[in-house]
């Protein structure tokens, strides 16, 4: 009797032993089947947050598909044509003020005063002192997603957001504490270099101008950069002709 009750004692033990492993492995199973889904569930959210952001970015053309009225083109004295794809998608209100200023011819002439190494050249105060403007109502704000990346096109301001009105800048390299705070309207993506041309200052010592803005529907050609380069021959007055002639 002795016998059987120690055989009963090490069986049961043994099905105990069995049950309890089939337990820890029925929890570990389950531990991770619970990260797993947890994990799934985190990649979920992170895409559909990602997916958000994407979809909140409105989509727009390439320069090549672009309205052609939506092409700004500045020829700079740094010695040739810089062209920039503005985004009336993003930013409809600014686009037209820089078209409309554009087409009266408002930034013919401007020099860029406000110059930044690593960070933007500014233009379009037509007093070159960074507190002018047009005579046009300042424009409100129109923050949006799209980075300062190199090249952005983006709206000048004072400290109340929504005081733009002609002043603009061309970032250099990437800044994106700029964004949703100042108004991207768009992006160089040819004749950068001439950008980069620019004389650093605030203002300059020698500034650079935008010798003439307009739009690609305008089909105004470039200027000849050479020629403008070159110092002007002073006028011969009536008083040089009558001058004695020196030895």
């Amino acid at each position: 009797m002795e016998k059987q009750r120690e055989k009963d004692a090490r069986a049961a033990e043994k099905a105990a032993a069995k049950q309890a492993k089939s337990a820890e492995r029925s929890g570990r199973k389950a531990a991770k089947e619970a990260r797993e889904a947890a994990e799934e569930a985190s990649l979920k959210g992170e895409t559909a947050q990602a997916t958000s952001v994407v979809a909140a970015v409105p989509e727009v053309p390439t320069p090549d598909k672009a309205d052609p009225d939506n092409i700004l083109y500045l020829d700079l004295s740094t010695g040739g044509r810089v062209s920039i794809q503005l985004y009336p998608e993003i930013a409809p209100n600014h686009v037209e003020r820089i078209k409309t200023l554009t087409r009266q011819g408002f930034y013919d002439g401007i020099i860029f005063h406000r110059v930044i190494e690593g960070f933007m050249a500014q233009t379009g105060d037509p007093t070159g002192t960074g507190t002018g403007g047009s005579d046009l109502p300042d424009v409100a704000a129109e923050f949006n997603k799209f980075p300062h990346l190199r090249g952005t096109l983006s709206m000048a301001r004072a400290q109340d957001p929504n005081s733009a009105n002609s002043q603009f800048f061309i970032v250099f390299y990437p800044r994106f504490s700029l964004d949703n705070s100042y108004t991207n309207l768009g992006r160089v993506f040819a004749g950068m270099e001439y950008v980069d041309s620019i004389p650093r200052g605030e203002p300059p010592a020698a500034p650079a101008r935008i010798l003439q803005a307009s739009l690609k529907t305008q089909n105004k050609p470039e200027p000849n950069y050479a020629a403008i380069a070159q110092p002007a021959e002073r006028a011969i007055s009536v008083d040089d002709l009558n001058a004695p002639i020196g030895n």
